[in-house]
């Protein structure tokens, strides 16, 4: 064998200061694993033996987690496969401090038990003082499935036919519902559901009214659907799951439920998502009567339903903190967009041409609505190189170009696309 291609012993590599140091924070397995992949770039004479330190250390990846951070530039807010809504930095620093022991259930002046994630739970029923009382479980899904299983088992949901919908990844709203020991009372037709219906449906077998927002569709036409303050006078309770996640009326969304106005208009539980439009973690919320919400906390299942630490501490930065990530997405001004796109193709030259696009909410929220945007388009070529490089830069192909929308980029992050997309063209 060439002697210049000897491949380094492993333990001598894992002795090195650096490689020592790495196995403090990413541990053995992982530093080990880059260690070996040097050696195996010795053998193909790809590095040289003395290089073979420098090697592994560039293999190792930032931290000991498999999750990458991605550059969302495709226009989409709330992207399902891109982990939907990105946390405000005030979230992200209440998880760290969150990380370690906490006081999660614990009063520290009279050291007995406390209510777990009070002030997280407080800072809900502030943004919302609709609501008579509130709770917390890990997603939307739970919430409704928490409420079938505590107000409707072995009793009916009454449900319009045109909201029977599936919510992705192949599960439906009916299946998740009845696997609860509910049975569903479907009423209406596909596209048209009057209030004589949801009477006529009405009686000592009703568990609850569900009104469910069609968030990831919308039919037109000839259609017809009956509000909550209507169905609010026929008198089982009614059950409003408003889907994205708004817990106030947005002017720039004026069609997507809110919270705070289903309450107003007599819902006694809403359920929404925390990771959507309202740019928290994931978790569900349940909005209602203290009367609804205290027997949802109370059932057996909620504890198999019940958030981390994290999750708290994350939702109460997102709604005591500046304006989360989302939010900011949602409002930021064409103009603005538009002026950004004209530095970076000024940046890049002759590689890329500002232009104007189209984004959307995404994540089952606004179908339908599309926000006026702005970005860059390059080569589609480019694609697989951007998606594949460190960070991967994601965007999507328009007219057999790729498209970078910047109303899903952080203005603080210009520079890193500019850098990924010279990086890409080398």
């Amino acid at each position: 064998m060439d002697p210049r291609r000897a491949v380094p012993r492993t333990d001598t590599m894992l002795a090195d200061p650096r490689l020592a140091a790495a196995r403090e924070t990413l541990g053995r397995n992982i530093v080990k694993n880059a260690v070996t992949q040097a050696q195996q770039r010795v053998r193909e004479g790809l590095v040289h033996p003395a290089e073979a330190v420098e090697a592994a250390l560039a293999l190792l990846p930032g931290n000991a987690g498999g999750l990458r951070p991605v550059v969302n530039a495709t226009g989409v807010l709330v992207h399902t496969n891109l982990g939907r809504a990105p946390l405000s930095s005030a979230a992200v620093e209440a998880i760290a401090a969150a990380a370690g022991y906490t006081d999660v259930e614990f009063d520290l002046a009279g050291a007995r038990r406390a209510r777990r994630g009070r002030t997280a739970l407080a800072a809900l029923a502030e943004t919302v003082p609709e609501a008579q009382d509130v709770h917390l479980v890990n997603n939307n899904a739970a919430a409704l499935v928490l409420a079938a299983t505590a107000l409707a088992q072995d009793k009916e949901i009454v449900i319009s036919r045109g909201e029977l919908v599936e919510i992705g990844d192949g599960f439906r709203l009916p299946e998740l519902l009845e696997a609860t020991g509910a049975r569903l009372r479907e009423v209406g037709t596909t596209n048209r559901t009057s209030l004589r219906d949801y009477a006529r449906a009405c009686g000592p077998e009703t568990g609850f009214i569900l009104k469910v927002h069609p968030s990831n569709f919308r039919i037109e036409g000839f259609t017809s659907e009956v509000p909550v303050s209507e169905l609010a006078t026929l008198g089982p309770p009614v059950v409003a799951d408003i889907g994205s996640g708004l817990l106030r009326p947005e002017p720039l969304l004026p069609d997507e439920p809110d919270a705070a106005s289903a309450l107003r208009q007599g819902a006694a539980l809403v359920t929404a998502s925390g990771d959507k439009l309202l740019g928290g973690p994931q978790a569900g919320l349940l909005l209602g009567t203290a009367e609804l919400v205290e027997r949802l906390r109370r059932h057996p299942l909620a504890r198999a339903l019940r958030v981390d630490k994290l999750t708290l501490a994350a939702m109460e930065a997102t709604l005591r903190g500046p304006e989360p990530p989302v939010h900011r997405s949602l409002r930021v001004s064409v103009a603005e967009l538009e002026e950004r796109a004209r530095r970076l193709a000024r940046r890049l030259g002759p590689r890329a041409e500002p232009v104007t696009t189209g984004a959307r909410v995404g994540g089952g929220g606004a179908p339908g609505v599309e926000l006026p945007s702005a970005g860059i388009a390059v080569d589609a070529a480019l694609a697989v190189r951007l998606r594949t490089q460190d960070p991967p830069v994601v965007g999507r192909i328009t007219e057999g170009r790729l498209v970078l929308d910047l109303r899903t980029v952080e203005p603080g992050q210009d520079e890193l696309l500019a850098k990924a997309v010279e990086q890409a063209w080398d």
